[in-house]
């Protein structure tokens, strides 16, 4: 399937098709962009599926330069972007050349702010290769590198000019990895669409056990939901909050433990559980959409307990987050499946009550 997002001058598409990754040379050649591609990623990827990418490049005539970064969080550096400039720089690259981010989140992130910074902007394909991917972190135009006391605090808003997402790579992925993925579609059924919640909840077998039809659908669904979004609002200015959904908390509990915890999906689902406390707490929800979400967190795999942490240090990055305005934090919380209310001045005591009601032992 393709998924248009309409943005104007700067619209793009989502390819979401098993085995779209060989192909991704042809479709650049059908955009017209340069004849220089740099591929940023990292050894394990890279051993896995650099040589089909590269081949389906060189196949279409394009000159191409693999650059290879650090694992997870840790590419998501100035140290590391300045590496990826003096590379690009040594290849020849410039404003007509592709960067291409073959990979998870991370160096999605690090190769997009890479390319929106290079010459104040070189082309950008996403090339996902995880669950969170593919579904979340390619879509939208966000890329960033990480400062010490918040994620994501260093980066720009820069749409890509083809998003590529092949959804047999995820069956390479490890268990943890896989599951990982999983929390970002709970997350778009649980702000924006109760029917698609419903199918996720339906297709949980399906979804431990791979079955690569059930991927496709679920994940392009996932692409469409956040596609509608950004369309409506690409600069998080508004709607685009609700994605924002399990993050103000999870990301606070990623920084307070320096990302050596949770996987960021691990993370959103222990935030989505404690936003949905909070949620009840304030009269915003019942007991009975926490309970759901929970259950169906349960199911995937995912923890809903276990993060006794210092709510003090995860306070301390909450005051960091990119989200705020005016100096006040927003906090998105669902009053139903598939609503979403953005709450501004949550007191220091319901946060901790929130963190609280998700301490102890695992699942």
């Amino acid at each position: 399937m393709v998924i248009p997002v309409d943005l104007g001058s700067r619209s793009y598409s989502i390819v979401v098709e098993p085995g779209a990754l060989a192909g991704v040379g042809a479709r650049l050649r059908e955009l017209r962009l340069g004849s220089r591609a740099v591929v940023v990623t990292d050894a394990g990827i890279l051993k896995l599926h650099g040589a089909a990418v590269v081949a389906g490049l060189e196949a279409a005539g394009l000159s191409v330069t693999v650059l290879e970064v650090p694992e997870g969080e840790a590419a998501k550096t100035l140290v590391v972007a300045e590496h990826c400039w003096d590379r690009l720089l040594a290849a020849g690259a410039d404003r007509t050349s592709t960067v291409l981010a073959l990979g998870g989140g991370a160096v999605g992130d690090l190769a997009g702010f890479v390319a929106a910074t290079y010459m104040r902007g070189a082309n950008f394909v996403p090339l996902p290769t995880t669950v969170l991917g593919q579904v979340d972190s390619s879509i939208g135009g966000k890329t960033a590198i990480d400062h010490p006391k918040a994620k994501n605090l260093i980066g720009a808003f820069y749409q890509p000019r083809l998003v590529v997402v092949d959804p047999a790579v995820v069956l390479t992925l490890s268990e943890r990895d896989f599951r990982s993925g999983l929390a970002e579609i709970v997350k778009h059924g649980m702000v924006l669409d109760a029917a698609y919640f419903d199918d996720v909840e339906r297709s949980v077998s399906a979804l431990a056990a791979r079955d690569l039809p059930t991927l496709t659908r679920i994940i392009g669904g996932s692409c469409r939901l956040k596609a509608a979004v950004i369309q409506r609002d690409p600069e998080e200015k508004g709607e685009c909050f609700a994605l924002n959904y399990g993050h103000t908390i999870g990301h606070a509990l990623e920084a307070a433990t320096r990302f050596e915890t949770w996987t960021h999906g691990e993370a959103v689902s222990l935030g989505m559980l404690a936003e949905a406390r909070l949620a009840e707490r304030l009269g915003v929800a019942d007991a009975t959409t926490t309970r759901r979400q929970e259950r169906l967190l349960h199911a995937l795999g995912l923890p809903i307990r276990g993060a006794a942490v210092d709510p003090d240090a995860v306070l301390a990055a909450i005051t960091h987050d990119k989200k705020a305005r005016d100096g006040r934090v927003p906090f998105v919380l669902a009053p139903a499946i598939g609503a979403f209310r953005v709450v501004y001045d949550v007191s220091p005591t319901d946060v901790r009550a929130a963190l609280t009601s998700i301490a102890g032992d695992a699942r």
